[in-house]
């Protein structure tokens, strides 16, 4: 098993803050109000724990970045606090990993389903996150969503309570940094004069545009500096469509 290259590592759980033990530069997230983010453990091929995000696009599947794969996945829904367990919590095993097959550890095609054991119950805090369709192509200049329970600094323990951060989709020039960055395929998403961004153990979680969720938080920089780069989820909505078909 490949490993990815070290932004990707360091990148592995792209959340949503960087200030004051927030997503860089973000703000907790009220309770609850995005119930179809996953916090997912995961023991790695050499027998190692990791934490990524991902998040719930039917009863029994998660969407997520390919890098996060795993030996063994947990998938916790309904989680706010990490540290503090609430009756909304579903803790769910994962059965089957079906990464994206062209997948690369330079961080192309860095997508991933999971399917669950079990159906969650949707409730109050736990639900499905709409995707776009095949068609569509999301434009540099929108204003979009990140959250996750990344590292809020480069230097900083991850979050045990859930952030976010408002991040703007640059052109992608702005990404002209990172050799293998695809604007078909993927997103450059930050302003690189702000320190806002996703960090390490955002990996995985979701950018929402105008609540669809356009993009999967990849890699970036390990100095967290934006932007970063997330894969783009429209070019692959026929094969997550098949597989979500077939299972």
């Amino acid at each position: 098993m490949h490993h990815p290259p070290l932004p990707l590592l360091l990148l592995l759980l792209l959340c949503c803050r960087t200030q004051a033990g927030e997503i860089i530069e973000g703000t907790e997230s009220k309770p609850h109000s995005r119930p179809y983010m996953a916090y997912l453990q995961i023991v790695t091929w050499d027998g190692k724990q990791k934490a990524c995000g991902g998040f719930l696009i039917r009863r029994d599947f998660v969407l997520m970045a390919a890098h996060c794969a795993g030996r063994s996945v947990t998938v916790t829904l309904g989680a706010h606090n990490l540290q503090k367990k609430e009756d909304t919590w579903q803790r769910l095993e994962v059965i089957k990993q079906f990464p994206y097959p062209k997948y690369e550890h330079v961080g192309l095609h860095d997508i991933m389903l999971l399917k669950l054991k079990e159906k969650a119950n949707l409730t109050l805090a736990v639900g499905t996150i709409p995707l776009p369709s095949h068609f569509t192509f999301i434009h540099p200049g929108i204003m979009c969503r990140v959250a996750g329970w990344g590292q809020t600094a480069v230097n900083e323990p991850a979050s045990s309570t859930l952030q976010e951060v408002k991040l703007r989709l640059m052109e992608p020039r702005a990404c002209s940094h990172f050799s293998a960055f695809n604007h078909n395929l993927q997103l450059c998403v930050g302003n690189p004069q702000s320190t806002k961004s996703a960090f390490k153990g955002d990996s995985g979680g979701p950018l929402l545009c105008a609540g669809v969720a356009q993009g999967i938080v990849s890699y970036g920089l390990p100095s967290a500096k934006p932007p970063a780069v997330f894969t783009r989820i429209s070019p692959y909505r026929p094969w997550i469509d098949e597989v979500l078909k077939e299972n």
